[in-house]
């Protein structure tokens, strides 16, 4: 959709918003000051706001940075001349119902259509505290355990809850590996275990479907942190083998995070949590255990540890999924495979380069849409200063790249296979879906910054 057209059909949303209250009375509040004088502060905030990197833009292929859909911030901004508050259906009465039609269409996508728990966040961070806070209600004095991969929040946050945390090791792919959660798990004291489906540094897919045969001998809960990948359930099928495994084992979770305002086209503040049991609801601290899970009057926030959150994240959450409802052969999941074969196109020049100047991870193939690799090098510092020097190049010419630290030892030509000393890397993050009618440009862009880096 044309930006041009959001302002039209805001002013035709605001019409009808002004017709619904056109019996109350206009304001009076000395604080809304003149039209001139929010005119002057908004210029000026426009002018701030230059300052920034064209995250929107198709070369701005860095961080995990996917600008809103038209739709949504256009229901955002409508829902903002109401301001619900989706802690109580009084503050939020259709917000709140939205959401929970929203939500229920995402717990559907992982094939828990019917009996589960959930609700929108703040955050991807505040959704992953609350499947913590769980289990450390249902297992209390257990530990959690997840991958080293795995996002640092759930560590800071086992903290915060004061509950035992260990990282694992992982594979040279940055999968945990299965063989060191069996040795901890045979201790007998692990209670949860934290099961990313796309890391942030690499968009790796834990081996899901090897941790639930573990299960059967073990008694722990699965925590599915999908913050980044879980919409990829819908395109699993294209994906390798190994993550196409796990995303077919996903509803035998306990519970799963995934997160709208990444691949979900959201502004940011708007994270999901599920839970396969509702039962865990009780949990919470409310008056009636029971009734409301039941109740077709359910109160948000009787199922959440957040108080006001705000209503318009559901309201444009809800429109976008009516727009583009979350099915496997519908134009959301057309988006996400987009950024999928921008990645592995990506991939391809990198192996086919002729002078043979990066190393992939050792399956050489990313398994959403993260490409990392390294530059070789006689030595670890020089190659990661010449990622660092190509890193600044490509931004001079308005190529944005990431970086990101890596055991050195996963890459192939190693100075030592069994050192665990970190090497900086190059990183791109190909989730706009513009970016495969882009992959060209950027990769011309980035031949242009590396001859002018690397030694001849």
């Amino acid at each position: 959709m044309p930006p041009d057209l959001l302002p039209g059909l805001l002013a035709r949303a605001s019409e009808r918003l002004q017709e619904a209250f056109a019996e109350l009375p206009p304001r009076s509040d000395p604080a809304w000051s003149s039209l001139a004088d929010m005119a002057s502060v908004l210029d000026a905030t426009a002018q701030r706001l230059g300052d920034n990197y064209p995250y929107f833009h198709p070369l701005y292929a860095g961080q995990m940075l996917k600008p809103p859909h038209p739709i949504a911030r256009a229901a955002y901004t409508l829902a903002m001349a109401i301001n619900p508050n989706n802690h109580a259906r009084d503050g939020g009465r259709a917000s709140s119902e939205m959401e929970v039609e929203a939500v229920a269409e995402i717990a559907g996508m992982f094939d828990w259509a019917d009996g589960h728990l959930g609700h929108l966040t703040s955050s991807g961070t505040l959704a992953n505290l609350e499947a913590l806070w769980v289990a450390g209600q249902s297992h209390p004095g257990k530990r959690i355990v997840g991958s080293s991969q795995a996002h640092y929040t759930h560590q800071r946050i086992s903290s915060v809850l004061q509950l035992p945390y260990s990282p694992l090791a992982t594979d040279t792919c940055g999968r945990m590996d299965v063989n060191a959660l069996e040795t901890e798990l045979r201790k007998g004291d692990v209670g949860t275990v934290v099961v990313t489906l796309g890391t942030t540094a690499l968009g790796a897919v834990d081996p899901l479907h090897d941790i639930l045969e573990l299960r059967q001998n073990h008694h722990f809960r699965i925590h599915v942190d999908a913050a980044y990948g879980g919409y990829f359930k819908l395109i699993s099928n294209a994906l390798d083998e190994p993550a196409r495994r796990a995303y077919a084992a996903i509803s035998q979770a306990d519970s799963i995070v995934v997160d709208p305002h990444k691949h979900g086209l959201q502004p940011y503040g708007c994270g999901c949590i599920l839970f396969r049991d509702p039962a865990v609801g009780r949990l919470y601290k409310h008056d009636s255990p029971y009734t409301y899970f039941t109740s077709k009057e359910l109160h948000l926030g009787e199922i959440s540890l957040e108080c006001s959150r705000a209503g318009a994240s559901a309201v444009a959450l809800w429109a976008t999924q009516r727009l583009l409802p979350l099915k496997p052969d519908g134009a959301f999941a057309a988006g996400l495979s987009a950024g999928r074969r921008a990645a592995l196109a990506l991939k391809r020049h990198l192996q086919q380069d002729t002078a043979a100047r990066f190393d992939l991870l050792p399956s050489g193939t990313p398994e959403l849409d993260i490409v990392v690799w390294k530059l070789r090098a006689p030595d670890l510092k020089t190659s990661s200063n010449l990622a660092q020097r190509i890193f600044a190049a490509c931004a001079a010419r308005n190529l944005h790249l990431a970086l990101v630290q890596l055991p050195e030892s996963w890459f192939a030509h190693a100075h030592n296979p069994a050192s665990r000393e970190l090497v900086t890397c190059l990183r791109s993050v190909l989730m706009k879906p513009e970016h495969e009618f882009w992959l060209e440009r950027i990769w011309t862009l980035f031949v242009e910054a590396s001859e002018e880096v690397l030694p001849r």
